[in-house]
């Protein structure tokens, strides 16, 4: 029996080192120190030894099982750790090859112009202010100096939710609730934000548009600050060269009121089919704020005066971008947007 031992114990260790995957060692161990492994057949016949037999072999058979187990556990260490290797060798990546570039957003055109107009005013130091889409009528017509019955409110066609209520048809009313919060103080803001009009769509008009308007108010506060603000924005939209234009003009909330124009970007005055020959494009309307509007927000009108203009972001990025169709704004057409994919250097 001691014969038989050692063989096994020899065929064992000859098979786990033979082994060459964690399956074929398991098999292994299952062979030889299973429920029906020869060396638990040895332990289950020791019962028939003769007496002063049985703890010399008992003891035997301890030792063989642990030798087998111990070189089985060191053999299985080996074994998971290649195993381990051979799958991270198989799965590994080639950080050397470059990566598959990953598309990312843009600004839509009218955002980056209306970004950039606000960049350049709040570098001029102007606060950006905003409001309420849907207005009262009196801060959108009344505290304009347009009070009910005003024919020039037939210009401005609008969205009535009721007599009182009604979609915003500029961002006017913004500055008229700021100089009634500021209470009589100084004033230098911008107001971008979202316009609503009655207007039958088409490729210059559309019933939901945006608008930026500026608002300055203090002391001594001159036509000739007007001019030169309206020169730096058109020198920083449109080129250094741009020459600016004030011809009269007329709004109610305004006295005097002008439209500006600047020399056209394209053919640099001499006529084309961008300034219809005339070398000169429309930009924007403005004027001196009118006495009546600083006298119903509390202001003394003989004491500080003040100027004001407006402009539409979507004529400003046509006129950049060479867009034909308002539409194109707003139709999220990705042949169109893509056109103005930002590179980055």
């Amino acid at each position: 029996m001691e014969a038989q031992l050692q063989e096994l114990k020899t065929q064992a260790l000859d098979k786990i080192t033979a082994a060459s995957t964690v399956k074929e060692l398991n098999d292994v161990r299952v062979a030889y120190l299973g429920k029906k492994g020869p060396i638990t057949d040895l332990l289950k016949g020791m019962g028939k030894l003769p007496a002063e037999e049985r703890p010399k072999m008992g003891a035997l058979v301890n030792v063989v099982r642990e030798e087998v187990t111990t070189q089985l556990e060191g053999r299985m260490v080996i074994l998971e750790e290649e195993a381990i290797n051979q799958k991270l060798q198989s799965e590994t990546i080639d950080i050397t090859l470059p990566g598959r570039p990953v598309k990312t957003g843009n600004p839509h055109p009218l955002t980056r112009v209306v970004e950039e107009i606000e960049d350049l005013f709040i570098s001029m130091g102007y606060e950006v202010a905003e409001g309420p889409e849907v207005e009262k009528d009196y801060y959108n017509f009344e505290a304009l100096n347009l009070p009910k019955g005003h024919p020039a409110r037939d210009m401005q066609d609008s969205f009535y939710i009721t007599e009182d209520i009604l979609l915003r048809t500029h961002t006017s009313p913004v500055q008229a609730r700021t100089m009634e919060a500021k209470g009589g103080e100084p004033i230098k803001i911008i107001c971008p934000g979202k316009v609503y009009r009655r207007d039958s769509d088409d490729a210059t008009h559309s019933h939901q548009f945006t608008q930026i308007e500026g608002l300055v108010i203090g002391e001594d506060i001159r036509m000739s600050d007007l001019k030169g603000t309206l020169s730096v924005f058109a020198k920083k939209m449109f080129g250094d060269d741009r020459e600016i234009r004030l011809r009269p003009s007329f709004f109610p909330f305004t006295e005097p009121s002008v439209e500006m124009d600047i020399s056209c970007f394209k053919c640099g005055g001499s006529g084309c089919n961008v300034c219809k020959k005339t070398g000169w494009i429309e930009i924007l309307g403005a004027g001196m704020v009118h006495p009546n509007v600083l006298e119903m927000a509390g202001y003394d009108s003989k004491r500080l005066t003040g100027f004001a203009f407006g402009m539409g972001p979507e004529r400003i990025a046509m006129l950049k971008y060479g867009v034909e169709d308002i539409r194109h704004f707003y139709t999220n057409d990705v042949r169109f947007l893509s056109q103005f994919q930002r590179t980055e250097l």
